[in-house]
C-alpha cells in the first residue's frame, strides 16, 4: 500500500473566469475503493486528468503508482474488439482478460465482433476488464454507468466490489454505495476524504450541517446581543466622559470625584471595546460556518390539466426501424396505423404487440435492457420519423402539449440566451431554474459547448421545466447529473406530481418517483 499525496494544488483553464482548484491538499491510500462525489462543474473529471498529467498545475501530486483512466479512447469502432484491445494495451495478457470476462459474465466470443456492434453495456465491460488486467496500477473510472441498464449496473457494482485501488466517479447512489469503502468529496469551499460510502457520508454531512445551522443561529443571536450591549456601553461611556470634561458637573466637589469619574469612564470604554472584540470574533467564527452547506433550492413546475383522463393509448403496436420509405406513416395526426411491414420499407422489428396507456397523474418508468425498445416507444409517441408503426395504433388527445427531454446533448450550442431564444423559452425563468440547479452566474457567459456533461443535461432539464405541458417525457435525464440535483429533481416531481413517462436506470430515483414501472422485452 502506498499513498497519493496532493499538496497546495491550484488549477484553472486558460482563459477561464475562475479557479477549478485553489490551494487543495489531501492524501489517499492506493488500496482504497474511493467514490468521488461532487456537483456538476466542480472538477471531478479535471482532477482525474490532472492525476494522469494531462494539464499543468501549481502545487504537487506525489505518488509511486501508475494511473490508468477509463474510458479509454477507441479510435476505430469498426475494428474487431480484440484488435481494439491490442491497440489500447499491446502488452495485455489474454488469460487475464478471459479471467475478467468470466467475472463480468461475458462470453469471449464478443472479442471477434466489431466493437461498434457491442451494446453500451458490453463496450463498458470489455474496457473495464482490460483496465483490471493491469496490475499495480491505480485506476481512475469516470462515470461507467451512463446509458447502462439496471441489470448491467448491478453486474458492474458486484464486480467493482471485489476490486480495490481505484477512484470511481458515479452519481448513482445505489451503485456507488455497493462498491466503495471511502469517499473523496469536493465541497463548495474544501475537499474532504472520509471512510464509508455515499449514504454514510450523506448522514454525517446531514448531522454536520444541522450542527452548523444551529451554531449559526446561536451566533446570530449572540452577535445581535453583543451589538446592542456595545451600543449601550458606548452611550454610557460617552455620557460619563462628558461629565468629566470641562469640570462643570454640580456633583464634582473635589479632585477625588473627578478621578473617580475618569476611572469609571475608562472602564466603560474598555467594556465597550471588549464587547466589540467579542462581537468581531464571533462574526469571524460565524463566517467560517455554512461554507460547505449545499444550498439546494426547491424547483417548480407548472403541469397543465387536460380534459381527457388518458393521455396516451398504444394498442397492439409493432414498431420497426424505418427503411427507404420513411415518412409513410398515416397523416391523420394523433391517430395512425400501419398495415404491414412491406408498406413502410421497414428494417428490423424492435417491439411487437405492445399495449400501453398513460393516465393523468401517473409517473411511468419504462424498464428493460439496453436495446429493448424503450426509447423507440418514446419516439413513437412523439411521432418522430423513426421508428414506424407496422401494426396497431397510438392515440393522443387533441391539443395535448408534450415537454420532451432528450438523452442526447450533442446538438447543444451557443449561449444560454441563444438557446432560450431558439427554443422560445422565457430567458429570465430559464436562468432562474439553472441557478437553482447550481449554475453560477459566470456560467451564463460561457458557451454551452464548454459545459461539463452534467451541465449540458441540466440545460435540457431546465428547458423542459420551463415549458407548461400536459405530459413530460424524459429519456435518460440523469446521465452525468450530480446526486444533489437528482434528489432536488425527485423532490420537484413528488411535490408537483406531473404526468410523466421516463426512461432512467437510477434505481433509487425510480423507486422514489415511479407510480408504475412497465417492463419492456
Amino acid at each position: 500500500m502506498s499513498q497519493i499525496s496532493v499538496n497546495n494544488l491550484t488549477f484553472y483553464y486558460e482563459g477561464s473566469y475562475d479557479n477549478i482548484f485553489e490551494d487543495v491538499s489531501f492524501q489517499i491510500d492506493t488500496d482504497w475503493k474511493l467514490g468521488f462525489i461532487a456537483r456538476n462543474g466542480r472538477g471531478k473529471t479535471t482532477f482525474l486528468k490532472l492525476l494522469t498529467g494531462q494539464y499543468e498545475y501549481r502545487g504537487s501530486i506525489a505518488s509511486s503508482v501508475v494511473f490508468d483512466y477509463f474510458p479509454f479512447e477507441v479510435r476505430d469502432r469498426e475494428r474487431n474488439t480484440i484488435d481494439v484491445i491490442e491497440e489500447i494495451y499491446p502488452d495485455y495478457e489474454f488469460w487475464k482478460l478471459c479471467r475478467e470476462f468470466n467475472y463480468l459474465a461475458m462470453d469471449a466470443e464478443i472479442l471477434y465482433r466489431p466493437f461498434s456492434t457491442l451494446s453500451n453495456g458490453e463496450q463498458t465491460r470489455v474496457l473495464l476488464a482490460l483496465l483490471f488486467t493491469r496490475e499495480n496500477h491505480f485506476l481512475l473510472i469516470d462515470e461507467p454507468t451512463n446509458h447502462l441498464d439496471m441489470k448491467t449496473r448491478a453486474v458492474l457494482r458486484e464486480y467493482l466490489n471485489t476490486k480495490k485501488g481505484f477512484i470511481l466517479v458515479s452519481h448513482d447512489r445505489n451503485f456507488i454505495d455497493g462498491c466503495v469503502d471511502h469517499v473523496l468529496v469536493i465541497n463548495r469551499e474544501s475537499i474532504e476524504v472520509q471512510q464509508g460510502n455515499f449514504s454514510s457520508w450523506q448522514e454525517n454531512k446531514r448531522k454536520q450541517d444541522a450542527c452548523e445551522l444551529a451554531e449559526n443561529e446561536r451566533l446570530k443571536k449572540d452577535i445581535k446581543r453583543l451589538t446592542e450591549s456595545a451600543r449601550e456601553a458606548g452611550q454610557w461611556a460617552d455620557k460619563v466622559e462628558s461629565t468629566k470634561i470641562g469640570g462643570r458637573s454640580k456633583y464634582e466637589k473635589s479632585l477625588d470625584l473627578r478621578a473617580y469619574i475618569g476611572e469609571k469612564s475608562r472602564r466603560m470604554q474598555m467594556r465597550r471595546k471588549n464587547l466589540e472584540h467579542r462581537r468581531e470574533r464571533e462574526i469571524e467564527e460565524k463566517s467560517g460556518l455554512l461554507k460547505n452547506i449545499e444550498t439546494v433550492e426547491a424547483l417548480k413546475i407548472m403541469p397543465l390539466k387536460h380534459y381527457k383522463e388518458k393521455l396516451v393509448v398504444m394498442e397492439d403496436c409493432t414498431l420497426a426501424y424505418a427503411g427507404s420509405n420513411q415518412g409513410a406513416e398515416d397523416s391523420r395526426g394523433s391517430q395512425y396505423a400501419g398495415e404491414s411491414s412491406n408498406d413502410h420499407g421497414v428494417g428490423r422489428e424492435i417491439i411487437s404487440h405492445f399495449n400501453f396507456e398513460v393516465r393523468q397523474g401517473e409517473r411511468i418508468f419504462l424498464k428493460g435492457r439496453n436495446g429493448c425498445g424503450k426509447s423507440s416507444v418514446i419516439k413513437a409517441i412523439l411521432q418522430q420519423d423513426n421508428p414506424v408503426i407496422t401494426a396497431g395504433k397510438i392515440e393522443l388527445p387533441n391539443q395535448m402539449i408534450i415537454s420532451y427531454c432528450s438523452q442526447d446533448t450533442s446538438s447543444l450550442h451557443g449561449t444560454i440566451r441563444e438557446y432560450a431564444a431558439e427554443n422560445e423559452i422565457d430567458e429570465t425563468l430559464f436562468m432562474a431554474v439553472l441557478r437553482k440547479l447550481d449554475f453560477s452566474r459566470i456560467q451564463f457567459e460561457k458557451r454551452i459547448e464548454d459545459y461539463s456533461g452534467g451541465q449540458k443535461k441540466k440545460v435540457l432539464i431546465a428547458g423542459s421545466l420551463c415549458k407548461q405541458a400536459h405530459l413530460y417525457i424524459w429519456d435518460e435525464p440523469l446521465n452525468f447529473i450530480d446526486v444533489f440535483s437528482r434528489m432536488q429533481i425527485e423532490e420537484l416531481i413528488l411535490k408537483f406530481k406531473p404526468t410523466m413517462i421516463l426512461v432512467e436506470h437510477d434505481r433509487a430515483f425510480m423507486e422514489n418517483v415511479a407510480t408504475r414501472v412497465v417492463e419492456i422485452g
